[in-house]
This record gives structure tokens, sequence and C-alpha cells, in this order.
């Protein structure tokens, strides 16, 4: 299977929310790393650098729905590969628990080894995500 492929099969697990099978999409020493301060992080008071696959899952089967509420819709952009690496362009549609819309571009590469994501790397406009969440306010814990 090639490295496209696998991240498809990640994005594919990622929706059906059962975080076994999540886990099972990553190695035993993964990572998931955004952006410090990023406000999905602020708001569920969770970590923006996750270890490990179960906290990975965890955050993808569980937390995200917490915030992100209704309407999700991920469009993708771009998949491109390298190599052992995968990016992955999408935009990001959702309703947020506060009743706010929410709308954001990401890009993500994924680091694959032995058939399986070993890293994330996730990029986003941190301001424009902020701005949606909380608004010009300070920001805190939504859920």
């Amino acid at each position: 299977m090639d490295n496209s492929t696998i991240v498809a099969a990640a994005w594919e697990a990622f929706a059906s929310r059962d975080a076994e099978r999540i886990a099972a999409c990553f190695t035993a020493d993964a990572e998931w790393i955004a952006p410090p301060g990023n406000a999905t992080a602020v708001a569920l008071d969770y970590p923006h650098h996750m270890r490990g696959p179960d906290e990975i899952a965890r955050f993808i089967a569980h937390e995200f729905g917490r915030l992100f509420v209704a309407d999700v819709a991920i469009d993708f952009r771009t998949m491109a590969a390298a190599g052992d690496l995968v990016l992955v362009e999408e935009r990001m549609r959702a309703t947020l628990v506060n009743g706010r819309g929410y709308e954001l571009s990401y890009c993500f590469v994924f680091v694959v080894a032995d058939g399986r994501v070993a890293q994330v790397r996730e990029y986003m406009d941190t301001r424009s995500g902020w701005s949606q969440m909380f608004g010009d306010g300070p920001g805190g814990k939504l859920v």
C-alpha cells in the first residue's frame, strides 16, 4: 500500500469516530503536533502536541465532537506524496458548541513509517481560528 493510500485510509478512520480503528492507524510512538495556543486546544483544554495513538484517537473520536458539534464538512483540496511524507490540504466547516460558524483551511504533513502514521504536523491560520471561536475576547474553554 502506498503512503497516500495509508493516509486516505486514516482520514476514513477519523471520520468513523471509532477510537480503536483510529488508534490502529498510528505507530506506537506517533505524534500529532499543532501550533501552541491554537483555539481548538485552548477551547477543549487539550494538548497541542499529542503523543501516542491512544491520546490522538481520544481527541479525534471524543474531544473533537464536543467542540465541532454540527454540520462538519471537510473539503479535500490536495493530497501529494513524496517519500515518507504525505501533504493534505483541506478546508473544514462546522458549527461550534457556542453556535458560531467555523470555516478554516488546514495543511497537514503526515509522516508514514512501516505502513502507519508516525507523525502529523498541522498548520492553520491560528488568528482566524481564534476569532471564529472566541471573537475578539481573550478566549478560554468552550466546553
